[in-house]
């Protein structure tokens, strides 16, 4: 885009769900340090971005907002999604585990979601109410709606702010759905990265897994990082923020394959950088559950490489929010330009 200025740019977005994110996945009862883990690491991240002044978006599920299954149940859209496959539903965990209180803290994080939100430099975002699956067969676009105003809702009701920014869980990226995102308040979404493997995450064949695990430690793909005059701003849409790069959990006995990540997480910060472009890294808060020391220890190189760049050669850090804010603002003066 014409006389647009681009600026070096790191942005993080982190998919904040504890359970509601791998209930179809693995069983609680084999997870319950691993989410204990997760709730004392999300306390030291908010320290650790506020200290450094980073810009962090929280895409949080919006069932974690409420104190016990009692307020979980007020807030529920009057439509829920009706999935083909029945195990996806969020919805049908109450029956199996509001008796054993001592498991909702897998469930309920209201005290955390508040910390992320006055904490300086966070923005909070949604990541749906349900953790909902756009791209299954047979929910709908009507109930995808009435999610999003649930996840509203819950927020209003605790004085938080409504969300402008989302992620859809499992990346299931809808265009169709951009819409209705935008008429929900919705001004900026995370996309997913442009290479072939990144396209289907609902069938998630073989070959897609694989070449979407190898290009976290090899360079299998193209550059990750853009410009943000790439981003293309469309009047009654949300802005379409790509992902660049997953932060893979620390495997506990590959050094090998966490030193290649981390190495190639850095390298491509630095290239980005250099082109002046935006370099958006994202994972789970979950993720640092099975080694949180170390995988602290790898964020803190990380931040740490960041600011450097920050110093060489002018990189900033900005939320989803504010990233759809500056494109906003550059493509309407460089449109008066003309």
């Amino acid at each position: 885009m014409e006389n647009f200025k681009n600026i070096p740019t790191f942005t993080i977005s982190l998919d904040f769900e504890l359970y509601w994110g791998v209930f179809d996945k693995v069983a609680l009862d084999i997870k319950q340090s691993y989410f204990s883990n997760t709730r004392r690491i999300v306390p030291e991240l908010l320290a650790l971005f506020a200290q450094e002044e980073v810009h962090v978006t929280w895409a949080t599920v919006g069932m974690l907002f409420a104190r016990n299954w009692k307020e979980w149940q007020e807030y529920q859209p009057v439509q829920q999604p009706t999935y083909a496959n029945k195990q996806l539903s969020a919805y049908r965990l109450q029956e199996l585990y509001s008796q054993n209180s001592p498991m909702s803290t897998s469930f309920f994080a209201p005290e955390l979601v508040k910390h992320i939100a006055s904490t300086s430099y966070q923005e909070l975002a949604t990541h749906t109410y349900c953790h909902y699956y756009c791209n299954e067969q047979g929910q709908s676009l009507d109930q995808f709606r009435e999610d999003l105003r649930s996840a509203k809702r819950i927020a209003s009701v605790k004085d938080l702010p409504a969300p402008t920014s989302l992620v859809f869980p499992r990346n299931q990226f809808n265009q169709q759905y951009l819409k209705v995102c935008f008429e929900e308040g919705i001004t900026s979404v995370r996309s997913n990265p442009k290479e072939w493997f990144w396209r289907d995450t609902v069938e998630d064949k073989l070959l897609n897994k694989v070449f979407r695990t190898g290009d976290g430690y090899l360079p299998l793909g193209q550059r990750t990082s853009f410009p943000l005059s790439s981003l293309e701003h469309v009047e009654g849409m949300p802005l379409a923020i790509p992902a660049s790069r997953f932060l893979r959990p620390v495997i506990g006995s590959k050094p090998l394959l966490n030193r290649l990540r981390l190495t190639r997480i850095l390298n491509e910060m630095t290239e980005a950088a250099k082109r002046g472009e935006c370099y958006h890294l994202w994972w789970h808060p979950h993720n640092f559950g099975d080694y949180p020391e170390q995988s602290m220890t790898d964020l803190q190189v990380i931040i740490r490489h960041f600011k450097q760049l920050q110093q060489q050669y002018g990189m900033v850090s900005m939320t989803m929010r504010e990233i759809q804010a500056y494109v906003k603002e550059e493509s309407q003066r460089t449109t008066e330009d003309r």
